[in-house]
């Protein structure tokens, strides 16, 4: 069933606190908070809210959020029911597109596993992104050349206006880097994601150096799928981009800025240069921050730059939100001074501004 589903059973109960829900242990408490652990308990605990004209929180797996210290006064609602399904016949043949099913709830990185094990390519190269999968579509989720946006057939959604449930096409989406339509639009309630993959042990092309030269191919090469995320999973955790209690540099919410697509004339001297959408060029966050003086690790309070990626900002303990907030305004800011290019925040904030 991709509509039933229980808390994960390492989930912090039914704590108020949002920093128990967070990756990066912030945030406030939340007025009130349930688990919606089946579909219907999702749209029914978000309908009353909004009938009763109570705010609303709808939370995933926390990894791209930021939340005010004074946390959220409404209703939070955690995102809990699990499941896949491959609602075709079984013993496809190699190449043919494959429909894959995932419930919002659903950990991504789970969906991987399931896709791989499966013989499935196409989401190889998102291995070990934390968060749910209901999440992936409404940010565009991405990562060494693979967008999801590449693979989505249809988003299920409930809207919240006009209280009926709906199939989003990618067209309806009208995704963008790092966006959708579903993105700072709390019309529309994400209950899964369709997608379709192929039938196929070896990847699809790899479309980012880094990883090409992990795995010793050309650009525009194939591996064996799960040699690619297994490529892709140890870079990841170089950088400090897989959760791990062990690990102080992933206490963060990921990249908090998105890589600017500029004009041509407007990406700095000797910045990276990627093609970008509409005869744009996409350049390198990273590099405009270090360039602009913030190297890894800089920071000497209690959040800071991760020591292993300069895109991450990390909770290095006790910290509190406003503390992030005011540390991610001084990098903006400065490579806003040394570029005159201003930074986009890429998680979400929850009564907070930058």
């Amino acid at each position: 069933m991709l509509d039933d589903a229980t808390p994960p059973t390492d989930a912090p109960g039914h704590s108020l606190l949002l920093a128990d829900h967070t990756t990066i242990h912030l945030g406030g408490p939340a007025k009130n908070l349930v688990w919606a652990q089946n579909q219907a308990d999702l749209i029914e605990a978000v309908s009353t809210a909004d009938a009763d004209g109570t705010p609303v929180l709808v939370l995933g797996g926390g990894s791209n959020v930021v939340i005010a210290d004074a946390g959220f006064d409404g209703l939070v609602v955690r995102v809990a029911y699990r499941g896949v399904a491959f609602p075709e016949k079984a013993g496809e043949q190699a190449g043919e597109q494959v429909v894959m099913q995932a419930a919002a709830g659903e950990i991504w990185d789970d969906v991987v596993k399931a896709s791989l094990a499966r013989g499935l390519a196409g989401l190889e190269c998102l291995s070990g992104i934390p968060g749910l999968a209901g999440a992936t579509p409404i940010q565009n989720v991405g990562a060494y050349g693979t967008e999801i946006s590449q693979l989505v057939i249809e988003v299920p959604v409930f809207d919240r206006v006009d209280r009926r449930h709906l199939i989003l096409s990618p067209d309806d989406c009208r995704f963008g880097y790092r966006t959708s339509a579903l993105k700072g639009d709390d019309r529309y309630l994400a209950l899964g994601v369709k997608l379709g993959l192929t039938r196929s042990e070896t990847s699809q092309p790899v479309r980012y150096q880094q990883l090409a030269d992990a795995l010793g191919v050309e650009l525009g090469g194939r591996a064996a799928a799960l040699d690619v995320r297994a490529a892709v999973l140890a870079l990841r955790a170089a950088k400090g981009m897989l959760i791990d209690p062990a690990d102080p540099d992933s206490v963060s919410v990921g990249s908090f800025f998105t890589n600017p697509v500029l004009r041509e004339a407007d990406v700095p001297a000797g910045a990276p240069r990627w093609p970008g959408a509409d005869g744009r060029v996409k350049t390198s966050a990273a590099w405009l921050i270090e360039q602009a003086g913030f190297q890894r690790g800089f920071g000497d309070g209690r959040v800071g730059l991760s020591a292993k990626h300069t895109l991450a900002l990390v909770n290095r303990g006790g910290a509190t939100t406003a503390e992030l907030i005011a540390f991610a305004r001084r990098i903006r800011d400065g490579v806003a001074q040394r570029f005159g290019v201003t930074l986009d925040v890429e998680p979400a904030l929850v009564g907070v501004r930058l």
